[in-house]
């Protein structure tokens, strides 16, 4: 499918998520890899041919990392599992000791340095802060990271690596951390933004490699790009009411993916946009940084 040169964005992908999430660029293949949490499923979409398939999952999952070696670790509710696309088996890994009941995993991205970073989120109130983000090691090592979340979100780093983004969506803070990528250890914490619902609360998100930072504005319908100086650079009208993560890909990783969900939507918003669930791409005048696979 060929998208306008304008950047207008496009549903290229009719896919009526239940809660589409975790987009990832596969550059190997020049596909799409993305989950439907509520739906269970982990989906590979061609753009070149509109084909979507997809493998059904035996829990929700939250995220997942392609791997270096073959297939792909899930963030799945209660830990991390390794997933055979052949086979559609996923093996259990490892898990958080003490994991607080209702929560569950939700976003995670891989790190520059082949680390997988994945949070959980209060899934029963959704303001309970009971969350952690965790680092998952390519020596199978499991390792608590922050603390006192509500809904761990938007991980992404620039293109040096020396810096990691992170929000909390339900806090509605998104923060930088100088970080380590010899050791993957975060340091200090800055607040970059704190978008109010009208703006858009912060969800997914995703770089671009002159260091601004594209977010995913769930509560208004619009992706968010902020700029290093904690601005807000633009704000793009998506034709979908909650898009919940970006990606960059395409040739020139130039193109924005982003997924959206339909799930409890009011019969009136899906009437005004009922592409929602769906996956719009749009055109951009910067590349985006590019996302390393899990070293394990």
């Amino acid at each position: 499918m060929t998208l306008p040169a304008t950047g207008e964005p496009t549903v290229v992908l009719d896919a009526r998520a239940e809660l589409g999430e975790c987009p990832v660029w596969a550059a190997d293949e020049q596909v799409l890899y993305w989950v439907d949490i509520k739906g269970r499923a982990l989906h590979r979409f061609d753009p070149a041919t509109g084909d979507d398939r997809a493998w059904p999952l035996p829990q929700q999952c939250g995220s997942f990392a392609l791997r270096e070696s073959g297939g792909a670790v899930l963030a799945l509710v209660d830990g991390f599992y390794a997933f055979d696309f052949a086979t559609g088996e996923a093996t259990f890994l490892v898990g958080p000791a003490d994991q607080p009941p209702g929560t569950r995993f939700n976003d995670g991205k891989v790190s520059p340095d082949g680390r997988f970073f994945a949070g959980t989120m209060d899934e029963k109130t959704l303001r309970e802060p009971i969350a952690t983000l965790y680092r998952l090691d390519p020596d199978g090592s499991l390792h608590e990271v922050v603390q006192g979340l509500i809904v761990s979100n938007g991980l992404a780093w620039n293109a040096d690596g020396t810096t990691m983004f992170h929000s909390d969506s339900k806090g509605q803070v998104v923060w930088t951390y100088d970080y380590d990528p010899a050791t993957g250890t975060v340091g200090d914490r800055r607040v970059l933004a704190r978008p109010t619902e009208e703006i858009g609360r912060p969800d997914g998100a995703a770089v671009d490699v002159e260091g601004y930072y594209w977010s995913s504005g769930i509560s208004a319908g619009v992706l968010n790009r902020w700029a290093p100086d904690g601005s807000l650079d633009r704000s793009i009208p998506l034709p979908v009411s909650n898009p919940t993560c970006p990606c960059f890909g395409g040739p020139d990783l130039r193109t924005i993916y982003v997924t959206s969900l339909r799930h409890d939507l009011p019969a009136d918003v899906l009437a005004a946009k009922p592409a929602s669930g769906g996956i719009v791409a749009l055109q951009v005048d910067v590349a985006g940084v590019p996302v390393s696979r899990f070293a394990g």
